[in-house]
């Protein structure tokens, strides 16, 4: 039987952080930004195109995932042969 890291993988955990990270920062973006936010970056809204990548990325990060799992092999059991000691 195989099976999969699931939820223990490390490209989910990363996924969820830069998705979280990602919405703080678009609602931010929208609803937070002044005229002097802008004035001082050139007129882009930073916060706003910085959560949308953050998006982006943790998308990519769950279809990846999702797509490619990592597959745990049945004969780890934690025990250390005699012939594989270092």
């Amino acid at each position: 039987m195989v099976r999969k890291a699931g939820l223990f993988d490390l490209r989910l955990v990363i996924a969820m952080l830069f998705a979280v990270y990602g919405v703080v920062l678009v609602v931010v973006g929208l609803g937070f930004t002044e005229e002097a936010d802008l004035d001082r970056a050139d007129g882009l809204n930073i916060n706003l195109w910085s959560g949308l990548g953050m998006v982006v990325l943790a998308a990519v990060f769950a279809v990846w995932t999702f797509a490619r799992p990592v597959v745990v092999p049945d004969d780890v059991d934690g025990d250390v042969e005699a012939g594989d000691q270092v």
